[in-house]
């Protein structure tokens, strides 16, 4: 079967999610303050992994999450949808897939913010129409504007269920620890002292009895960072115990439902935005009390294998208060009443991540991890200004200039990546060894492409929208949510035509170019774009391959032309006018097409010497901080310098 034919015919297949654009159900909206329903508290923690003693973990002193695991259930294959917090946290508060929503890009902000349409609510509100209290403290961060409606008390550290009116008044609550961030794992020792000195000596990790996985260096600094990830942890732990106890002093602990979570893996190299288990791979404990649990579904101390999504925990919520589950939710409750089968796979996604673009799809059941890269031709190691403050990250380098990476480590200097990668977890956990080529795994490399390529259509998937021309679209048609129904109306062809020109432009062969050429003059940016990619691709051009490329410099879309312009780079052809092309998008007043332009820049490295006056320029970019980040990576190596901008 050609892949067009099968993208087609994946798309009669259902997954048991609901199609997104149907209408919500109205929820069950009785208002009741008799106690006949019980509370619910959410305890989310920020950047941390499945380090805690429930979990097996060796090092890890939490004693309070080791206790709510025993006295509820673990989830031993918790996933989140994105290894990043923002894009990850826009599915949870609507329990829409952010590539669905067009949420997908960390952060999508300014006056390009996308919206959520008039038939999506974030959930807390059915919960509100219910009659519950809604508070968050304080963390909301969902890519998107919060409705007014969503909320009685968010964004603030005061924001707390005993604020309730009426003390018989059911509440939602959400609290959340920024403490295991990123930035708190890279602190100087003094601020590590300040930020754990809660901790006894029986608390704290010995440096040197810590051994970090593979993908990270094993040297000394790299011991100590993860030393103080898991005193980070521990003293998550005690903050935990301090929320568990307010309800017992309240008096509401037998009434109230208990979730911890984190938002996605530990904040360090090859973990944090990535699709791998170190970034999505999270620890998920519920404590339900014996009052309200159905029956036979959940034993203390139980263990859960079958793998939930972060998309799950809305759907989850309402099921479990007997509130309807609105049409467009793509995500399955786990607990409650007349639960679904559970699941056989969970899904990620990775797109844009701060100033670099990059499109992974992730396929994950109890065993084995399939990923897509649809941008194959991009490096695992983007630079990236915020992650290379990162201690590890530098450790990384050091090994990387003193030629001392390890099989584990070489990611940091590998160019490009494969296609396709899959990974058996339960026999190589960290995900080192690559089977995609395996003819031993073709069967599950098979079943798992499969089982992405049907979620692709399922969940209309905007991954492979360049981001300026999701923009433009969102604008066209209303919402970011609308653009795949919309654009399939036009032209139903266009989403199959679009995969299939983007799986030939990642890695393509002399056999593709007559149909990269054919898709360059689509009448669609992004077909086009891919395309031109595809072109930039290839190896020794003939005139018509660069006659193309050359006439798209004058394409009415910003992106395309980028698109060529760098393109033309790669082949060597007409590198004049193509850096007249850059220099001249490098102030598009489109943001994301300036930063495409930056990043083209960026990337052509020496060739970039004529455009110092106009990346010195960018550096003033008062809208866009990425646009900054990159025209600076890109005047230090012009200029041999070393300056990192914020």
């Amino acid at each position: 079967m050609k892949r067009r034919d099968f993208l087609r015919s994946a798309g009669a297949f259902t997954l048991g999610m609901a199609c997104p654009l149907a209408a919500a159900k109205e929820p069950k909206n009785k208002v009741v303050r008799d106690g006949s329903r019980p509370n619910i508290l959410w305890i989310s923690t920020e950047d941390i992994g499945i380090h805690l003693g429930c979990y097996s973990d060796p090092f890890a002193k939490t004693p309070t999450l080791d206790s709510l695991a025993a006295r509820g259930i673990r989830y031993a294959n918790a996933f989140t949808v994105a290894g990043v917090c923002a894009p990850n946290r826009s599915c949870i508060i609507t329990g829409v897939y952010q590539t669905t929503l067009g949420t997908q890009h960390m952060r999508s902000g300014g006056s390009n913010k996308p919206e959520l349409p008039d038939t999506i609510r974030m959930f807390p509100a059915y919960l509100r129409q219910a009659g519950y209290y809604c508070t968050n403290n304080k963390k909301e961060d969902y890519q998107v504007p919060t409705p007014q409606e969503t909320w009685d008390e968010s964004g603030s550290s005061r924001a707390h269920w005993r604020n309730r009116p009426d003390e018989s008044q059911p509440f939602f609550a959400v609290f959340n620890f920024g403490g295991t961030h990123e930035g708190s794992v890279n602190k100087n020792p003094q601020e590590h002292a300040a930020a754990t000195r809660g901790l006894g000596s029986e608390s704290r990790q010995e440096r040197t009895a810590i051994t970090p996985p593979p993908y990270h260096p094993d040297t000394p600094i790299v011991r100590q960072t993860w030393a103080e990830y898991l005193e980070l942890i521990t003293v998550m732990d005690s903050w935990v115990a301090y929320r568990l106890k307010e309800l017992e002093k309240a008096g509401v602990a037998e009434d109230t439902i208990v979730f911890f979570w984190s938002d996605h893996g530990q904040g360090m190299p090859r973990c944090k935005r990535w699709l791998y288990d170190s970034g999505t791979h999270v620890p998920l404990i519920v404590y339900i009390p014996e009052k309200w649990r159905v029956p036979g579904q959940l034993q203390p101390g139980s263990v859960e294998e079958n793998p939930v999504s972060s998309i799950d925990l809305a759907p989850t919520v309402l099921n479990l208060l007997g509130l309807a589950i609105p049409d467009y939710m793509q995500g399955q409750p786990f607990l409650g009443s007349d639960c679904p089968a559970p699941r056989q796979y969970v899904y990620g996604a990775r797109d844009r991540m701060d100033e670099r673009y990059d499109i992974i799809r992730m396929v994950r059941d109890k065993r084995f991890q399939y990923l897509r890269n649809y941008a194959p031709f991009t490096p695992y190691d983007q630079f990236m200004n915020t992650a290379e403050k990162s201690v590890i990250k530098k450790a990384l380098h050091e090994a990387e200039q003193a030629g001392a990476l390890t099989p584990g480590t070489q990611w940091v200097a590998t160019a490009t990546k494969p296609m396709e990668e899959l990974y058996d977890t339960q026999e190589d956990p960290h995900e080192i060894h690559n089977l995609a080529a395996d003819p031993a795994y073709a069967e599950d490399l098979g079943r798992l492409r499969a089982a992405h390529e049907k979620w692709v259509r399922q969940t209309r998937d905007l991954g492979l929208i360049p981001e300026p021309e999701l923009v433009r679209l969102d604008k066209l048609y209303g919402s970011r949510y609308a653009i795949w129904s919309a654009l399939e109306k036009k032209d139903p062809a266009f989403f199959d035509t679009l995969y299939e020109t983007a799986t030939v432009a990642g890695t393509p062969g002399e056999k593709d170019r007559t149909l990269l050429l054919e898709r360059a003059s689509s009448p669609h940016p992004s077909i086009r774009w891919w395309a031109i990619i595809g072109l930039g691709n290839l190896e020794s051009p003939p005139d018509t391959t660069a006659g193309t490329l050359e006439a798209a410099l004058k394409d009415q879309a910003g992106v395309v032309r980028v698109a060529a312009a760098r393109a033309l780079f790669q082949l060597r052809q007409y590198q004049e006018p193509a850096l007249a092309v850059l220099i001249q998008e490098l102030e598009n007043k489109e943001v994301w097409v300036r930063l495409c332009a930056a990043q083209a820049l960026d990337a052509i490295g020496d060739a970039a010497h004529p455009a110092e006056a106009a990346l010195k320029k960018a550096l003033k970019d008062k809208e866009s901080k990425y646009v900054v980040r990159v025209a600076n990576h890109a005047l230090n190596h012009l200029l041999g310098t070393n300056t990192q901008v914020r």
